[in-house]
């Protein structure tokens, strides 16, 4: 049996405005009173304090509290967003109950949990739920999309680490039988990047001196275009021809629009390439190696 609210209802970009926030342009932040949603709102349930009529109805038996086993967020991996491209990615809770699982719900939030500054919720009013070989365990997937283009990413402030809340209602047919957490997990939202290079000229006598420039550049969710990453460490790599890798020969650091430039002396035919590690919320790229003929 399911139970659910309406606010259990919210979904994606509709997150912002189903808890009473105004739209934001994009380099505004939201105004104050964003909140993230509550296990008793989201499964109908209102835990009452003690003494209160509803606690003493329940006197006769525990509440049946479920255990968060695991969460896993896009498989384990970062959720990289671009300027305009929907990003769908998967939330799945397993949890546990002596009764089994009935739903669960799973969303993501930034800030301080009084007053948070974005929020993701699920596209869906339920959990996919699918029970394990153990009946009292169950694995519930929600999808969840975002739009850069929307409320969802207004500014680029955003990017980083985000808090994950879960919950998980027991299959009692109780309201008040779920678990509920804001902080169950952590996971990072991160600004797309992009890293071209050339190197010229071609052909060239080896030994001769040749210059590799690109250009770093990242998703910049205040503005919707892409913009130079300043001051990063980019290495310089080389890919002989025939060989199965490539092989750091320098790191060179971006200027303050993104840019890279070096010099190095050709030696043999093959390929050259600028490659990124990455920060925490910007993801690694490298850039399509680039052929140079060496006579």
């Amino acid at each position: 049996m399911r139970i659910r609210a309406t606010a259990a209802a919210v979904t994606g970009a509709l997150a912002l405005s189903a808890f009473a926030v105004p739209a934001v342009q994009a380099d505004e932040k939201p105004a104050a009173g964003l909140s993230v949603p509550s296990g008793a709102e989201v499964f109908g349930g209102a835990p009452a304090e003690a003494g209160a009529p509803a606690a003493t109805a329940r006197a006769a038996r525990a509440a049946e509290v479920p255990v968060i086993k695991k969460v896993v967020v896009n498989g384990g991996k970062n959720i990289v967003v671009g300027t305009e491209s929907k990003q769908k990615f998967t939330i799945a809770i397993t949890a546990s109950s002596p009764s089994g699982i009935a739903d669960a719900f799973a969303y993501l939030w930034h800030g301080h949990i009084d007053e948070i500054d974005g929020f993701l919720g699920p596209t869906q009013k339920y959990g996919d739920c699918k029970v394990s070989a153990d009946p009292t365990t169950s694995t519930c997937t929600l999808s969840v999309t975002v739009d850069p283009r929307s409320e969802d990413l207004y500014t680029s402030s955003l990017a980083g680490v985000w808090n994950v809340g879960v919950g998980a209602l027991a299959d009692t047919g109780g309201k008040d039988d779920f678990v509920w957490n804001d902080f169950q997990a952590k996971t990072r939202v991160q600004r797309f990047s992009k890293l071209s290079v050339n190197a010229s000229p071609e052909p060239v006598k080896k030994g001769r001196t040749i210059a590799v420039t690109g250009k770093l550049t990242r998703a910049n969710w205040d503005t919707g275009t892409y913009k130079g990453y300043t001051d990063q460490p980019v290495k310089l790599q080389f890919k002989k021809k025939g060989a199965k890798s490539y092989t750091t020969v320098k790191t060179v650091r971006t200027s303050s629009t993104g840019t890279l430039k070096t010099t190095v002396k050709a030696s043999a035919d093959g390929y050259w390439r600028y490659s990124f590690a990455g920060t925490s919320t910007t993801p690694a790229v490298s850039a399509t190696g680039d052929h140079l003929d060496v006579k």
